[in-house]
């Protein structure tokens, strides 16, 4: 029997404000424990909310960004369930009236585009932390991420594939960063998932019974965790086994989910709207106001890289995908450098030598990284000494000229020096001139190897090519 997955993701964007969602509190990370916090977001008896309006605004700029239609009456709502860090007894979020529903993004996979629909988007308020002590049965609650503002986007059940729900996540990440509302750091919790995968057999309308697999914190989590998820769930269904409701996580070290909790039914929240908040009211004209202020987005930008640029459409995805790589991209191209070749740069060396990082923290430039290039166009190194050259830049700053001259790394480009030790090479080898003359043309890369290995490869590949040719066929 053959199956058919069914994939939909659930994500929590912490939203980038300086300040929390009902209060004035920091939603700086990092701080001590429990020192974000006030009599609003802690709950006090008597005290009551007002809501950050840039969480708003930035709601409605995601709404915007996904083709969505906002909701020009929407309405917070108290969704009551009890857990340690969550002080009130209840969560202030959307219910029924959502600030965002019907939206799309486009996503490629394999060479071939799909339509994810986004079912709702909704703003509301992050819970604490629970922080559980290794060493004995203990658990402490930090409460400073409390009321931080998120937007909860909810997929449609698109998906089918995790290479699907990879490329969604994805997409839904770099559009954030783009209109630069959430930082989208995952290992901070600033970007949050959860997805529910279920599998039925092919051509059969009624959807199987899901697993939902609870705050994955890397794109590549969510991938392996879904992929496992598919082959447990197939192989149960192939043994004639049932599928349990079920709440898993990932446990990364052993690749393979693990139980949670049960979940035979839905949680009953019993949401009714916030007595505390009257409800958000937003007019077309606000509305059209944000949409002036919308950046170039990722799809767009990378139409424009193919046809501006003449860059293949994979390179232009890739440099695309992040907006502060597609910025250091277009910098670097203004300082003259090739576009192509910054491309080729900056999808190998940099990405490699960057390690992971954030491009934010890379001491070279796009301005020093276009000035490497130049002078390999210009031939005053070869592309092998800025293979050596930009490691040194990436660890020192410096710029590309310093590096050359203090490691002494100038390109040898003088016909007669060169001329000279050609024919040396030549001399030193004739049983390999001579079957170069016969028709090994393969050896010539052999020659120049010889000199650049007498010249530290600084040798003009082009200049010795043209003497290795010359001096060959004199004979």
């Amino acid at each position: 029997m053959e199956f058919e997955t069914v994939i939909g993701l659930e994500i929590h964007a912490q939203l980038k404000t300086e300040s929390k969602i009902f209060c004035g509190c920091s939603t700086e990370f990092g701080a001590p424990a429990n020192t974000h916090t006030c009599e609003v977001c802690l709950g006090m008896p008597g005290v009551l909310p007002v809501l950050n309006k840039k969480v708003v605004e930035y709601s409605i700029k995601m709404g915007l960004a996904t083709d969505s239609t906002i909701n020009k009456f929407n309405q917070f709502a108290r969704k009551n369930y009890f857990y340690p860090d969550l002080p009130k007894g209840y969560q202030t979020s959307q219910f029924d009236l959502p600030i965002v529903e019907f939206g799309k993004v486009e996503i490629e996979v394999d060479g071939k585009t799909k339509v994810i629909g986004i079912t709702r988007m909704h703003m509301e308020e992050d819970a604490g932390k629970l922080i559980h002590d290794d060493r004995e049965p203990v658990s402490y609650v930090d409460l400073n991420r409390t009321g931080t503002p998120l937007l909860e986007i909810v997929s449609e059940p698109d998906m089918r594939s995790p290479e699907e729900a990879y490329a969604y996540l994805r997409k839904l990440h770099a559009i954030l960063r783009y209109l630069d509302i959430c930082d989208g750091n995952m290992q901070e919790g600033s970007f949050r998932c959860d997805a529910n995968i279920s599998l039925r057999p092919v051509g059969q309308e009624k959807l199987g019974t899901r697993t939902e697999l609870k705050n994955m914190n890397s794109f590549k989590n969510v991938q392996a965790a879904l992929e496992y998820e598919v082959r447990r769930q197939r192989d149960r269904l192939l043994d004639g086994e049932k599928i349990v409701q079920e709440t898993l996580l990932w446990d990364p070290d052993r690749n393979r989910t693990a139980s949670m909790r049960s979940k035979e039914e839905a949680h009953d929240y019993r949401y009714f709207p916030c007595p505390d908040l009257i409800p958000v009211v937003i007019d077309d004209e606000w509305i059209e106001a944000i949409r002036k202020t919308l950046p170039e987005l990722p799809d767009a930008r990378k139409e424009r890289f193919v046809s501006e640029y003449e860059l293949p459409a994979y390179d232009a995805a890739i440099l695309t995908s992040a907006k502060d790589l597609a910025d250091y991209f277009e910098e670097a191209v203004k300082c003259g450098a090739n576009a192509k070749k910054v491309s080729n740069w900056l999808m190998t060396e940099f990405l490699r030598e960057l390690k992971g990082e954030e491009i934010s923290s890379c001491k070279v430039q796009a301005a020093q990284l276009g000035a490497l290039l130049k002078m390999v166009e210009d031939g005053t190194i070869s592309g092998k000494i800025a293979k050596i050259v930009f490691p040194e830049m990436m660890e020192s700053g410096k710029d590309p000229d310093l590096v050359v001259k203090e490691k002494n790394l100038v390109q040898v480009s003088d016909q007669g020096e060169l001329l000279i030790m050609v024919q040396e090479i030549i001399a030193a080898n004739p049983g390999q001139a001579e079957d170069f003359r016969g028709g090994k043309t393969k050896l010539m890369g052999y020659f120049v190897g010889q000199l650049m290995q007498k010249t530290k490869g600084k040798a003009n590949p082009k200049i010795a090519n043209e003497l290795f040719s010359k001096e060959l066929s004199a004979g």
